[in-house]
């Protein structure tokens, strides 16, 4: 995230659109990165041979017309997108195929969606492009709830970061304090005890004082995790919480408001995939601030 040069950014033209595009517009300059936007048309298909059928070719006309929207929409965004490097592609075809395409061959450093509908993933059937893109893209992904449902304000000025000292956790963090010292942001780090998974069967001292020892040790190992020049600059705070992890992560994300939760994917195995389950997944379901989530 320190090196963030590329952002991909599509764009469906819905009203939605431009509080997406408003964000990646923040982040491209705080970074000086450039921001590629993807509108992807899904024209119907037409019947190509006797036991087959082929997508539509978007006319020059139609792609200018495409393009030209797209300009709008940057260009009605919060500034505008002046000192902010543009291209704008258009497509045809399925959107979540067609913009993991674009992913792979580009290769940006960050990807920045909207999940539109009032609820989110919540409210959304499995297979929406979000999801798609939130399970299959191999770099960070911002996802951005509608912004009738979001709690959130840019510039970012509240971050949440959730670890558990996993790889991708940790990069989260790194990520995390990236973004507070550009946003010149609070941070809080989160670490979640989900109790009685965090003792073992049978503790060598009792129980409460086995918890109390664990909160403080857990702590500390959090404390190690940011530098000292990060320290002074950010002043993190740090918060132990106990339960449910992504019924804790949602429940600091209201208490602050969060602006924005950061955090790594943990769980991204075929059956995880496949249930929509893991609590990165959960909290992107729920959140009504973006999320931005890590894989390592």
């Amino acid at each position: 995230m320190r090196q963030l040069k590329q952002i991909l950014c599509p764009v469906d033209l819905s009203d939605e659109s431009r509080h997406t595009v408003e964000h990646a517009l923040v982040i491209a300059r705080w970074y000086n990165a450039r921001i590629t936007a993807l509108h992807v048309c899904n024209p119907l298909v037409i019947p190509s041979t006797p036991t087959g059928r082929a997508p539509a070719v978007l006319t020059e006309e139609e792609i200018k017309d495409a393009s030209d929207e797209v300009m709008a929409c940057f260009a009605s965004a919060a500034g505008g997108h002046a000192g902010v490097p543009l291209e704008i592609l258009v497509e045809s075809g399925t959107p979540a195929a067609e913009i993991l395409a674009r992913a792979k061959s580009l290769a940006p450093d960050l990807i920045v969606v909207g999940t539109h509908g009032h609820g989110g993933f919540q409210h959304l059937l499995l297979g929406s492009v979000a999801e798609k893109v939130l399970r299959q893209a191999a770099c960070p992904v911002l996802t951005v709830p509608p912004r009738t449902r979001t709690t959130s304000t840019l510039p970012f000025k509240r971050i949440l970061c959730p670890v558990d000292f996993s790889d991708s956790s940790r990069s989260a963090l790194d990520v995390a304090l990236s973004l507070a010292k550009e946003s010149d942001a609070d941070l809080t780090i989160l670490h979640v005890l989900e109790w009685p998974d965090a003792l073992p069967p049978n503790p060598p001292v009792p129980t409460l004082e086995y918890r109390d020892a664990a909160e403080r040790g857990v702590t500390a190992m959090l404390a190690q995790l940011v530098p000292d020049a990060d320290r002074r600059r950010c002043h993190p705070t740090i918060r132990i919480g106990e339960g449910k992890a992504y019924r804790e992560i949602l429940e600091v994300a209201t208490d602050g408001p969060a602006d924005l939760i950061v955090m790594g994917v943990q769980g991204r195995n075929p059956l995880d995939l496949m249930l929509f389950g893991s609590t990165t997944n959960q909290v992107v379901r729920r959140a009504t601030c973006p999320v931005l989530t890590l894989k390592t």
